[in-house]
């Protein structure tokens, strides 16, 4: 279907490397241009050898699997002729040991809250079933063991 690439790029900047005290601060660029500034979370590795400001993998994936269940979603709403004005996910990852005592992301929860307009809107029933549809379909939740929950905001 496509092969997608980033390029990540890191400096040592000079620091000694050897004593664990290097920034963990890289660059993530994208095939359309754009670079995003990248470390480790500091939640995993402490200030001031993370960049609080910049973009971390396990936000990135949480941001990933919302993003692709948002496009998805897009999609089957205005197959369904629904008009959607907004949407707004406040997604959370959760961080712990999975089956095997390894730790990794075991559960990333959804809350997508949207809105719409025009003469058509969707019942409860149908918005729960877009959203179900919408993550079999998500390339990014068929390709990981994390738990994906999704809790849409009425």
């Amino acid at each position: 279907m496509g092969e997608y690439t980033s390029v990540i790029t890191w400096n040592r900047d000079g620091a000694i490397f050897t004593d664990s005290r290097y920034s963990r601060g890289h660059r993530w660029q994208f095939d359309g241009g754009v670079e995003v500034p990248a470390s480790s979370s500091p939640h995993v590795v402490p200030l001031p050898m993370s960049v609080a400001t910049a973009v971390d993998p396990e936000e990135a994936f949480v941001a990933s699997l919302s993003s692709c269940h948002m496009l998805w979603f897009l999609s089957i709403a205005a197959k369904h002729g629904f008009v959607v004005d907004s949407y707004r996910d406040e997604a959370v990852g959760v961080m712990g040991k999975d089956s095997s005592g390894k730790m990794a992301m075991t559960l990333v929860t959804l809350r997508p809250k949207t809105g719409f307009s025009g003469p058509q809107r969707p019942t409860v029933e149908t918005l729960a079933s877009m959203h179900h549809e919408a993550h079999d379909k998500c390339y990014i939740a068929n390709s990981v063991r994390t738990e994906v929950r999704c809790e849409p905001i009425l």
